[in-house]
């Protein structure tokens, strides 16, 4: 039982440390400037990504905590333990899943540009301005505008 307890235990510390994993937030790829410079160039490509949705954690600690009780009901002695595991990780499994499909994807726009210099440096948006191929652009503070 004490066994249990413990095993139980640090499945669970497991499944909150995951959680609290953070995730960095979409931005310009390119190295921020240390001081502020414009640069001029031209757009190269735009492509629409397909982001994967981000969990919270939240959905595999209540399918741990719900696989672990129905785990629990199955078998006795060792084989109860045995139960309680694999339903904990399977409904950490499935809870996540579940929690990952009704968040939902966020489709973003990737806008490559080639600067004067011919570096290519990469911006993410959520909605695509008035940018198309070719454009003539100025990325000035890290935004990007035609001109």
């Amino acid at each position: 039982m004490q066994r249990t307890i413990r095993l139980s235990a640090a499945v669970l510390a497991t499944l909150i440390a995951a959680g609290c994993a953070t995730h960095p937030a979409t931005q310009p790829s390119a190295p921020t400037p240390s001081a502020y410079r414009v640069e001029y160039g031209q757009v190269q490509s735009i492509d629409l990504v397909r982001a994967e949705s981000q969990t919270t954690g939240g959905g595999a600690l209540l399918g741990a905590a719900v696989g672990a009780v129905v785990g629990r009901q199955i078998g006795s002695g060792s084989g109860r333990t045995a139960g309680t595991i694999v339903g904990a990780m399977g409904g950490a499994v499935v809870g996540n899943q579940i929690e990952k499909n009704n968040r939902g994807a966020q489709d973003f726009y990737r806008v490559a540009i080639v600067t004067q210099q011919g570096q290519v440096r990469t911006f993410d948006y959520q909605q695509l301005s008035e940018l198309r191929v070719g454009d003539r652009v100025r990325i000035e503070n890290n935004q990007v505008y035609r001109y």
